[in-house]
């Protein structure tokens, strides 16, 4: 395997994580970090802080990921597609559908591997729902239903939880039911004092009859990360936070309590929580690009794909400003 050369464009809460697998990396080489606000989580070893993306590019660098507030993803996706260098970006791919588009021309029209970290993707529990629910085991999937819901992150302050948290939800339920969105409606609500939404209930339908319903805020308390597939054979639960999947049966047993008999509908049956490999999700998704890059197939997320998730997110937010439901 030949080794790429990467750089790294920020090292905040999330970039020192890609700091540490980027290091670990089979086929990696971590060359060039660069960030202006300095090396505040103390991830850049030897190697010196660069004060931009021209200084990485100046590197050699042949890959290279973006790790910085979401209205800086087009000015830095943009210099690196122009200099030949494959970019891995955070989510959301950009703060708006136009920067997004500018984003996908350029690496497409440059033949370079461009892709966003939607990193539930690669989340194992996620991964064997949506392999179960491929192979029949719900039978038909009625409902995609995400919770996603804890304290505000005083880091984030260039946009709100729907591009921020609920582009989570929108990209793993599409890609889990393997459809689409066809439609959605929402609702937010701002109670945090900030410009944004710190609050998403959005209800939509995907192109294949699915129904899906999304819980979204950072006025919670509680932290929850949790995805509930439900169809025919019953239904599946996805604790993103832990990893775990656990299928809830529908029941076989005749019920026998007379008051509720005429009630057609399911019963309870088994439940099984799940024993599969775990690995982390961001080597994982690390792993896809890099592979992606030495021209391998993989599961990654294209810039294409984070475009249309963004495009959903702000139809979400569309609606709650009109009171209309929003088609795609």
């Amino acid at each position: 395997m030949m080794t790429l050369r990467a750089g790294l464009v920020g090292v905040g809460m999330m970039g020192r994580h890609h700091a540490r697998v980027l290091r670990e990396l089979d086929g990696v080489d971590l060359v060039a970090i660069a960030d202006p606000g300095g090396d505040p989580h103390g991830v850049a070893g030897s190697l010196p802080i660069l004060p931009d993306i021209d200084a990485v590019i100046a590197e050699g660098v042949d890959i290279a990921v973006v790790a910085v507030p979401t209205r800086f993803h087009e000015d830095a996706a943009l210099a690196l597609a122009a200099a030949g260098v494959h970019t891995l970006v955070e989510k959301p791919i950009a703060d708006t559908v136009e920067a997004g588009q500018r984003m996908v021309d350029a690496f497409e029209n440059a033949g370079l591997v461009g892709a966003v970290g939607h990193i539930e993707r690669f989340n194992p529990a996620l991964q064997e729902m949506r392999r179960r629910i491929a192979a029949g085991e719900l039978g038909e999937v009625y409902q995609v239903v995400t919770r996603r819901q804890g304290p505000f992150p005083s880091r984030i302050a260039d946009v709100g939880v729907g591009k921020d948290l609920a582009s989570h939800d929108v990209d793993l339920t599409a890609w889990v039911a393997q459809s689409d969105y066809a439609s959605v409606y929402g609702q937010t609500a701002h109670k945090s004092g900030r410009e944004y939404e710190d609050m998403i209930i959005a209800s939509g339908r995907l192109a294949n009859g699915v129904v899906v319903n999304h819980l979204v805020n950072w006025l919670s308390p509680m932290k929850e990360r949790v995805t509930i597939a439900t169809g025919e054979a019953g239904a599946l639960v996805a604790d993103t936070a832990t990893g775990d999947l656990t299928f809830y049966a529908n029941g076989t047993f005749p019920l026998e309590w007379e008051s509720v008999t005429a009630f057609r509908g399911v019963s309870e049956g088994d439940m099984i929580r799940y024993a599969f490999p775990k690995r982390e999700p961001l080597r994982v998704e690390h792993e896809a690009f890099r592979d992606a890059v030495l021209g391998h197939e993989t599961d990654l997320v294209t810039m294409r794909q984070g475009l249309r998730t963004l495009a959903v997110v702000e139809g979400v937010l569309q609606s709650a400003r009109t009171g209309q439901s929003v088609t795609f």
